[in-house]
């Protein structure tokens, strides 16, 4: 598979989280190349291990996951004792992940005012699912509500007195095309902490990043926040989709069957396109179907068109339909159903699903990285760790020996 992501190698991040936040933020960083080390609390750490289904006892596929190429080492940081290793692992360290709401380690003696005191140039990102600042700093959040507060769950009063999840009635899907939360937050995160460690190599200087969940669902819905709250402003809508279900709905910009029973997502919405996909299906008399009165043309109210080009796309497979598109340069995919992601051929090109095998769980399908690194492919290069599983290890790399450790082992500080 190649060597790993080295784009961070050399950066030592020290993360203190629970659950998804913290955690995607530090694997993110760790599948760039960053020793990503996993501070937790002896006896529990985090109870991701045991959360969401077990492959086997303590390795959910999330904790799996969401936890690779980390390492973990236990830490009493209640106790002086504990306190004083972390500090000793801190001088080490580039950047710190904080992944609790509010001033959690803060109470611990390890927030970023007492971090910086020890080590002024301290990356310290606290990501959260709604920010360290804000009315609502303090509150504990699970991955929906970041999702809830930014819009992106609209629900309504059923008939029978419950509540229940509806589309969206705003425009472009509103921010339901933002993301899943706690996803969407750790990529604006990692961003930020790469661009921090960017600043401090020219300025010797860190800094302090507060990443929110709810912002970053937002964020990257940002098409559909923009035209929603801009809307009334707009005035020429010609170019712009309508988003009307049914018959109403876009001819060239559509879904497709195949005559496989596959579909396709078919976008010939510039006259080139369309004029390329109408010569190369042999229907030079459907050309002038499309308005070249402007860039684009949607083909809304054109059922009947929608019909004609639904039994045009029932004479071959979706496979030949991919191949045709790509000779004759019309825009046109295979709308997969996620089942048929290790099947696309795309898809496995690009890398993005990687088969691994974890040491006590086994056979794993891994999410690896949406960016490619030219020669350098991603790969495993640890599976999640064991509760503590290198404190031993790590508190060797700062100088204690096997008696310190089992003193440290046997007063429960580690």
């Amino acid at each position: 598979m190649g060597t790993v992501s080295r784009l961070l190698e050399g950066v030592r991040v020290l993360e203190s989280a629970m659950l998804f936040n913290g955690d995607t933020l530090g694997t993110l960083l760790a599948d760039l190349g960053a020793d990503v080390i996993k501070v937790e609390s002896p006896g529990t750490g985090d109870y991701l291990r045991g959360f969401l289904g077990q492959i086997t006892p303590q390795h959910s596929p999330a904790h799996i996951q969401v936890n690779k190429n980390k390492r973990s080492i236990t830490l009493d940081l209640r106790r002086d004792e504990g306190r004083a290793l972390f500090y000793e692992l801190l001088s080490t360290a580039d950047v710190f992940v904080d992944g609790f709401a509010g001033d959690a380690c803060t109470k611990l003696g390890i927030g970023y005012a007492q971090q910086r005191a020890a080590k002024p140039d301290i990356v310290y990102c606290q990501y959260s699912g709604y920010g360290s600042e804000g009315p609502l700093a303090s509150m504990p959040t699970h991955g929906q509500m970041t999702n809830a507060l930014a819009g992106a769950l609209p629900v309504e009063m059923g008939p029978d007195g419950l509540v229940r999840r509806v589309q969206t009635p705003d425009y472009l899907g509103g921010t339901t095309s933002g993301g899943e939360g706690t996803a969407a937050g750790a990529v604006h995160a990692a961003f930020h902490v790469a661009a921090a460690l960017f600043q401090r190599e020219r300025t010797g200087e860190g800094c302090f990043l507060d990443a929110a969940a709810s912002d970053a669902v937002i964020a990257q819905a940002w098409i559909a926040v923009t035209y929603n709250l801009n809307r009334d402003r707009v005035t020429d809508h010609a170019t712009m989709p309508r988003t009307e279900e049914g018959d109403s709905g876009s001819a060239f910009y559509q879904f497709y069957e195949a005559r496989d029973g596959r579909f396709l997502l078919f976008c010939a919405t510039e006259p080139k396109f369309w004029r390329g996909f109408c010569l190369a299906v042999d229907r030079a008399d459907l050309i002038d179907r499309l308005d070249t009165g402007g860039p684009v043309d949607f083909g809304f109210g054109l059922l009947g068109l929608r019909r004609e080009l639904q039994k045009i796309f029932h004479t071959r497979d979706a496979d030949e339909w991919v191949a045709l598109a790509l000779t004759h340069h019309v825009p046109l995919t295979r709308a997969n159903r996620l089942r048929d992601l290790l099947d696309d051929p795309h898809v496995r090109a690009r890398g993005i699903l990687v088969e691994g095998e974890h040491p006590l769980a086994g056979p794993f399908t891994y999410v690896g990285e949406a960016v490619r690194v030219q020669g350098q492919p991603w790969e495993l290069r640890r599976p999640a760790p064991t509760l503590g599983q290198h404190t031993d290890e790590l508190l060797a790399e700062i100088g204690h020996g096997p008696q310190d450790v089992a003193a440290l082992r046997a007063a429960k500080i580690v």
